[in-house]
């Protein structure tokens, strides 16, 4: 039997986790995330981490396996999550892949695309200008060079800014031309599950999920990471809002309507990102996990003929 790579996608809040984790016990398996974030052990609350329970009933895989001391890159995670697939495949004809983080999902599906080299000097000017004038100048740098991966990226993740800015202006094209999804072939046999909610209904989810986060203590677990307040996997949602907080540069009811307000923009980010992958199948409304399994079952019973 062909060995199987079930991918579990979709925007944040929307039911990846308990999916993947019921269909990780229905099969006997275990589960990598591609959640840019969760891999961070000082992380917990602010990103949405599985319940420690959930932990317990299913393996997984990359999360909480580095510090946010450590920097951590993309290449990096593509070589972890490559050795865990693997690691499952040799007890198991299937694994899980589950995460709301475009980028993470097509390099392990894809690999890292072929980027051209740039100008070590364009890379600096940039850096000295994001310093200079603040990350809207970088961000309005990239709309205007680059709208398609404007409106597909992380918005307040200015390290992978200035990389698609450097290589637009480097190469004088577009850095999603070099993103070239169509072209591509998974180094895996996958199944792309997709999950997702009428807007109204994610926005609901969403907007509990974060009034659940600061019920569970996200302020404290933002207080006891301050004196990291200037590390990159902390200039992320849920945390960002709770520093300006903190230092008094806004309410903290405006504080949680703020990561609402950015949680709900990343979504649609998201779902702009995945929609482009056309190998998706998508569940949209209240998935049912028994035709999933289904879906599963004839997958892997075509790919065995």
């Amino acid at each position: 039997m062909k060995k199987l790579l079930l991918v579990i996608v979709g925007p944040t809040a929307v039911g990846k986790t308990t999916l993947a984790i019921n269909l990780a016990k229905y099969f006997n398996t275990e589960i990598v995330s591609a959640d840019s974030r969760q891999f961070y052990k000082e992380l917990n609350i602010g990103t949405a981490k599985p319940t420690k329970k959930e932990l317990r009933s299913v393996k997984h895989h990359l999360i909480n396996n580095i510090s946010i001391l450590k920097d951590y890159n993309i290449s990096e995670f593509e070589k972890d999550a490559i050795n865990s697939i693997d690691s499952i495949f040799k007890n198991n004809n299937l694994a899980i892949l589950v995460g709301g983080s475009g980028l993470y999902i097509d390099t392990i599906l894809y690999g890292i695309d072929n980027i051209p080299k740039v100008d070590l000097a364009v890379r600096e000017k940039l850096n000295i200008q994001f310093k200079k004038k603040g990350l809207k100048f970088i961000q309005d740098k990239l709309k205007k060079l680059d709208l398609e991966y404007y409106k597909k990226i992380d918005l307040n993740n200015y390290r992978r800014i200035i990389r698609a800015l450097e290589v637009c202006i480097s190469t004088g094209q577009p850095f999603s031309s070099y993103l070239k999804l169509k072209e591509r072939k998974s180094r895996y046999n996958t199944l792309i599950i997709g999950l997702k909610k009428e807007r109204k209904v994610l926005h609901q989810l969403i907007n509990y999920r974060v009034d659940k986060m600061i019920e569970n203590g996200l302020i404290n677990e933002v207080k006891s990471l301050e004196e990291n307040r200037k590390l990159n996997a902390l200039n992320t949602i849920g945390y960002k809002e709770i520093f300006n907080y903190l230092e008094g540069k806004c309410s903290l009811e405006k504080a949680i309507e703020n990561i609402k307000t950015n949680s709900r923009r990343y979504a649609k980010r998201q779902l702009t990102w995945f929609n482009a992958n056309k190998n998706i199948v998508w569940h949209e409304g209240e998935f049912n996990t028994d035709k999933i399994i289904e879906s599963v079952h004839r997958t892997i019973t075509q790919q065995s003929i």
